[in-house]
C-alpha cells in the first residue's frame, strides 16, 4: 500500500467516491516546511469532480517551522495512479516525511509560488 498525504480536495467524500469508488480511512498528520496557496484550476473534469475551480497547492516555505495539517491515507498503486491523473500539471508528486515520521506521497507546486 502507498501512503498519501491529503491537505485538500482528496479529503472530500465525493472526490474519493469519484476517484476510488470508496471512502478512504486515514489519520491526521502534519507536513513540515510547507504552506498552502490557492491555485485556479482550468481542467473541467477536475472541477466537476471537486465542485470548485480553486484548489489548495503546497508550496515550500521559507520558514521551517511552518506546517500543513492533513490526512494520511493508504491507497493502492492503481489508486495513486488515478490521483496522478486527477492532479493537474501544476502539481508534482514527491515523497516527504511527516511530523510523525511517516513518509508519504504529497502533491506540491514544482516551482516557488509567487
Amino acid at each position: 500500500m502507498e501512503k498519501l498525504f491529503s491537505y485538500g480536495t482528496l479529503q472530500l467524500p465525493e472526490v474519493q467516491q469519484n476517484l476510488f469508488g470508496r471512502l478512504l480511512r486515514g489519520r491526521v498528520d502534519q507536513l513540515p516546511g510547507y504552506t498552502i496557496k490557492d491555485l485556479k484550476i482550468n481542467d473541467r473534469a477536475v472541477i466537476q469532480k471537486s465542485g470548485t475551480d480553486i484548489h489548495p497547492i503546497l508550496v515550500l516555505s521559507e520558514k521551517s517551522e511552518n506546517v500543513v495539517s492533513g490526512m494520511i491515507f493508504e491507497i493502492t498503486m492503481d489508486e495513486l495512479n488515478r490521483v496522478d491523473e486527477y492532479e493537474v500539471d501544476d502539481y508534482e508528486r514527491v515523497l516527504e516525511k511527516m511530523v510523525s515520521g511517516v513518509e508519504a506521497w504529497v502533491y506540491r507546486s514544482p516551482v516557488p509560488f509567487t
